[in-house]
């Protein structure tokens, strides 16, 4: 794929993202304003419009930043994914607010097609942009590897031109220098004859040394040139690695507040993967299920897995609240 059909694609991707936001976005205000109107004072019922546009505004934003920052290859964080995901989460309540009000839920399932559509689309665009961005990087550096090759080479050939020239000029040199001496004296003959054979030493002396030096030359680039590529194989794998471990905590944390408690082995993992995001511990309680206790005990246990010194026993107290918080029900039970 050239480069035109790689712009063709980008921009078939940002005119489908871009439409499909705008038609969300027109639909959300035709949507929301009769809801926002019915919870409204008579008087002030002409700002309906307000928040869904300020809501709408939010997702045309990240929309556009995402984009930008895909094309450029950057990261913005933890930040723009909240942004994101809180504007969907607003656009599909209020979009099916009046019909969920009402108790209509084939209006909630037709009106929460939009603003899902929406969410989905910002993300798989982000994806998709990302995925691109890598690609053609990844080109890019073959290409220039690619020119410097074909430089080098042609160097070569014309070091090797220049070479053979200076060889025939040198030859010729000495043929008529030898004439010259011979014609002029005959006397001379085996001097020069001693002389020439001395000449003839130091060039091919020259030559190999020359074929030598080239050939070390030669060694040396391919042994730069190979480890420029394990250095450059080793950071690949060390940023797809990174990758993959962010994406496995995202995974982890976005499954939302749990409605029971989850499994030890889950929990551990969510309460691990929230203690590296940087999140309370109340959002880990709420995505585990757990109590407060056993989650803050999971947090003295990542500290301490980092190197810190965490006083043994505010990991004891923790735990031992955790069992009389899981006991208690069972002495009431018995």
């Amino acid at each position: 794929m050239d480069a035109e059909q790689v712009r063709s694609a980008e921009r078939a991707l940002s005119v489908g993202t871009w439409a499909i936001t705008f038609g969300a976005v027109l639909y959300s205000v035709l949507t929301v304003t009769p809801l926002m109107s019915g919870h409204t004072p008579a008087g002030w019922r002409w700002t309906a419009p307000i928040l869904p546009l300020v809501v709408d505004a939010a997702v045309v934003i990240v929309v556009r930043m995402d984009s930008t920052l895909a094309r450029l290859g950057g990261d913005g964080g933890r930040w723009p994914a909240v942004l994101r995901w809180m504007t969907g989460v607003m656009t599909v309540l209020l979009n099916v607010g009046l019909s969920a009000l009402k108790g209509d839920l084939v209006g909630v399932a037709v009106h929460s097609v939009a603003p899902l559509l929406l969410i989905v689309t910002a993300e798989t665009s982000l994806a998709y942009r990302r995925a691109i961005a890598a690609a053609l990087a990844a080109r890019e550096a073959a290409e220039r590897a690619e020119r410097a090759e074909r430089e080098q080479r042609a160097e070569e050939q014309r070091r090797r031109a220049r070479e053979e020239r200076m060889a025939e000029w040198d030859a010729a040199e000495r043929r008529e220098r030898e004439r010259r001496e011979h014609e002029a004296q005959l006397a001379c003959e085996q001097r020069e004859h001693e002389a020439r054979m001395l000449r003839e030493e130091r060039e091919e002396r020259a030559r190999r040394e020359s074929a030598e030096r080239a050939e070390r030359e030669r060694r040396e680039r391919e042994v730069s040139e190979r480890e420029r590529r394990e250095r450059e194989e080793h950071r690949g794998r060390e940023w797809r690695e990174r990758e993959a471990a962010e994406q496995a905590r995202r995974e982890l944390l976005a499954g939302g507040p749990a409605a029971e408690r989850l499994p030890e082995d889950r929990a551990r993992a969510i309460a691990q993967a929230a203690f590296a995001a940087g999140l309370a511990q109340r959002t880990a309680v709420e995505l585990t299920g757990w109590s407060a206790g056993w989650i803050a005990a999971r947090y003295q246990e990542c500290k301490a897995e980092q190197g810190q010194r965490v006083p043994l026993h505010v990991v004891n107290d923790a735990e031992q609240s955790e069992n009389e918080k899981t006991t208690e029900p069972e002495e009431r039970a018995s």
